[in-house]
Formats: structure tokens, C-alpha cells, sequence
């Protein structure tokens, strides 16, 4: 928290508790691509989970986190189809698996939380196959 003392910012190392509530959000961000494709052809599946960064007000990646490719057909639910870490470095929080397409299909990433970072669920992004 920043707060203007004699006129000048002031970092507050202990905020009061409403203004940070141990949480940084979270967001996770996906695609799938080619879009459309020919069936039989190769789908990838990207995904970045990134939080909250109280220092620089910005959103940067969530490194080592265990992220879940979910995957559901046009009218059904989500389940979950394998797991995943999240990358490091240059690819900081961005994981990426590729899939066979065979029918059209929505596809998604799933973080489930950690004691700092509430769970979230990625936007699913549906592909069709032709």
C-alpha cells in the first residue's frame, strides 16, 4: 500500500488488512490454433498464468505452478485431460501442448490456487475441425 507522507509516496510494509488480504489475483490467458483445422492435423494449446505484482502494478508470470489442460466438447462440461508446470525464465508462466484434432473441441487451463494466489480458470477457446 502507498500512502502520501509530508507529500512524498511511502511504501507501508504493514497495510492494513483489507487492502491486501494475503490474495494476488490471478489470471490465466489460453489459445488454441490452428483455427480451423484439417482434422487429423495438430492443435496447440497455449496458456499463461500470470499474478498480480504488488512492486511493479503489473501482472507477470506464475513460474512452477501446476496448471490443468481441460477439454470439453461443443456442448459439454470441462474435465481434465492432463497436468502440467508452468514454465521459467523467458517462457515464465506459459505452458503449451499440442493435441490431434479429430472432432471440434473447446480447450481451457485450470490453476487450482495456492495459499497466495486464489484459483482461476482460463476462457476456453473452441476449434474447429474440418
Amino acid at each position: 500500500m502507498i500512502a502520501h507522507v509530508f507529500g512524498l509516496p511511502f511504501h507501508d510494509p504493514n497495510p492494513p488488512a483489507d487492502s491486501r488480504s494475503g490474495n494476488r489475483c490471478g489470471r490465466l490467458s489460453n489459445n488454441a490454433a490452428p483455427e480451423p483445422v484439417a482434422k487429423g492435423k495438430t492443435i496447440t494449446i497455449t496458456g499463461k498464468l500470470e499474478r498480480a505484482n504488488w512492486d511493479t502494478y503489473t501482472y507477470t508470470g506464475y513460474t512452477q505452478q501446476i496448471v490443468h489442460l481441460q477439454e470439453r466438447s461443443l456442448t459439454g462440461s470441462y474435465a481434465t485431460t492432463s497436468s502440467h508446470r508452468t514454465g521459467t525464465g523467458s517462457q515464465a508462466g506459459v505452458e503449451k501442448k499440442t493435441r490431434t484434432a479429430t472432432t471440434d473441441r473447446c480447450y481451457r487451463y485450470a490453476f487450482e490456487g495456492t495459499s497466495t494466489t486464489p484459483p482461476v480458470n482460463g476462457t476456453g477457446d473452441c476449434v474447429d475441425v474440418r
